[in-house]
C-alpha cells in the first residue's frame, strides 16, 4: 500500500531590504558618540577617524549615512591596493571599512593614510578593534593608526535593545507585537548579533512552517536552538 508522505515546505532565503538612512537608525546611548562624529562632520577632530564596535552594532549604517552627506566612496580593507588608492580617494572622503588584523595590506594603507593627508582627504576606517590591538609590521603605518582617533559603539541597553528587534522585524517586514519582543529581549543574548540571528531564524521557520511569528513559535525555536 502507497503511503502518502506530506511534502515539507521549503523556506528560501529571500532577500530583504535594510535601510540605511539617517532617519532609520536607532539611537541610544551605545551609539550616541558614534553618531555625533557622523553628524558633526566636517568639524572632526582628525581627518582620519576610527569607528569601532562589535558585530551588528551600526558600524556600517553610520559610515553609509556619512558617506551620503560627504559624498565618500566606500572600500572593504580588505580589497585595498595601492594601485586603487588614488582613485579611492577621488571625491576626498572615503570609508575603509572592516578593518581586521594580518586582513590588509599594510603597503596600501600606508599610501592610502599619507595620500588623504597631502589632499586633505577624509576618512572614515570602521572595524571591530582599535588597531592598538593589531600586530602591525610596518612602524609608521602602526603609529598612524594608533594616532587616529577612536570611537566606540558600545553594547545595546534594553530600549536600544529592544528596538533593534523590532528594526529587523521590519526589515524583513515580519509582524510582531510586544509580548515576541519581550520575550526575545529577556531571553537571548543582549548582542547586535543574537538579535540579528534571532530574528532571521523565527523568520525562516516561520515561513517554512507558515505559522505567523508569535511568543509560542519563538518558545520553540529557543528552546529547541
Amino acid at each position: 500500500m502507497a503511503v502518502r508522505v506530506q511534502p515539507r515546505q521549503l523556506a528560501f532565503a529571500l532577500p530583504h531590504a535594510e535601510s540605511l538612512t539617517r532617519d532609520n537608525f536607532l539611537e541610544g546611548p551605545a551609539n550616541e558618540a558614534a553618531l555625533s562624529l557622523i553628524e558633526s562632520w566636517p568639524d572632526w577632530p582628525n581627518r582620519v577617524m576610527l569607528l569601532v564596535g562589535p558585530e551588528g552594532s551600526g558600524k556600517s549604517h553610520l559610515a553609509a549615512i556619512w558617506a551620503e552627506q560627504a559624498g565618500a566612496r566606500s572600500i572593504s580593507a580588505h580589497s585595498l591596493n595601492p594601485n586603487a588608492v588614488p582613485g579611492a580617494l577621488a571625491t576626498g572622503a572615503l570609508v575603509v571599512e572592516d578593518l581586521k588584523p594580518a586582513d590588509f595590506d599594510e603597503r596600501a594603507m600606508f599610501h592610502l593614510l599619507n595620500l588623504a593627508r597631502e589632499d586633505g582627504a577624509f576618512v572614515l576606517i570602521t572595524g571591530r578593534a582599535a588597531p592598538a590591538a593589531f600586530e602591525v609590521e610596518l612602524r609608521d603605518l602602526r603609529s598612524r593608526l594608533r594616532a587616529a582617533p577612536v570611537v566606540s559603539l558600545l553594547p545595546p541597553d534594553d530600549l536600544l535593545f529592544r528596538g533593534l528587534i523590532v528594526k529587523f522585524c521590519a526589515d524583513r517586514q515580519l509582524s510582531i507585537d510586544e509580548t515576541v519582543v519581550g520575550y526575545l529581549a529577556t531571553r537571548i543574548e543582549r548582542s547586535y548579533a543574537a538579535a540579528r540571528q534571532a530574528i532571521d531564524l523565527l523568520d525562516t521557520e516561520a515561513l517554512r512552517l507558515g505559522r505567523p511569528v508569535t511568543r509560542a513559535l519563538a518558545a520553540e525555536l529557543l528552546r529547541d536552538a
